[in-house]
């Protein structure tokens, strides 16, 4: 499946968020993860552009970026999209409390526990560094939220087969997940395995 990509805005409150009236309540995927895990350059990848801005320097983003993906070669940009993609500012440089993360601006709590179009969220764990803390707190936190997520592991290229193996054995150990996908934004291994996940979520 073809997507035409439009960035449509960048949120720093509720009254921010997409209006459902403009985007016919098309479901949400949210990329959320440690600061410089490679959210941005992940979502580029699926996308096979350069819509999502890449920053060396971690926290750079600070507010909820939605882009619109239209079916097809030619966006008719007011036609419904099948998919909003939301990018989250990262968390690391404190650790997630009950309110998620004294880190993240308050509007992130509110589109993570009462946003309904939200319907999947991706969160992206770095395979080169041992499980985090703040990683395991954040997937518990979506699962007392019910939410719907899948944990992907960031940076794969980087490491050799049994290396990746034993980084994934860890991952999934220390998350308490039964599934870790490896992906790579460089070499793009992975992609093909997570792009069915996402598109599940569309209604046919």
């Amino acid at each position: 499946m073809r997507f035409i990509t439009k960035f449509l805005l960048s949120a720093m409150s509720p009254d921010h968020f997409p209006d459902v009236s403009r985007t016919f309540d098309a479901p949400e995927v949210a990329f959320l993860g440690r600061s410089n895990v490679g959210k941005s350059s992940l979502i580029n990848t699926l996308l096979g552009s350069k819509e999502a801005k890449v920053s060396s320097t971690p926290g750079r983003t600070r507010a909820i970026n939605f882009f619109a993906l239209h079916e097809g070669t030619e966006a008719k940009f007011t036609a419904r999209p099948s998919l909003i993609f939301a990018d989250l500012p990262g968390y690391g440089y404190a650790k997630i409390s009950k309110s998620i993360s004294a880190e993240w601006p308050k509007f992130i709590e509110p589109y993570l526990t009462e946003r309904e179009q939200l319907a999947l969220c991706i969160c992206l764990v770095d395979t080169n560094i041992p499980p985090q803390e703040s990683d395991t707190l954040l997937i518990n936190a979506l699962r007392s939220m019910q939410r719907p997520h899948l944990v992907v592991g960031t940076k794969s290229d980087r490491l050799g087969g049994n290396q990746l193996t034993k980084s994934l054995a860890a991952l999934k150990r220390a998350h308490g997940v039964d599934r870790v996908i490896p992906v790579s934004s460089k070499s793009v291994g992975g992609v093909k395995t997570l792009w069915p996940e996402i598109l599940n979520v569309i209604q046919i």
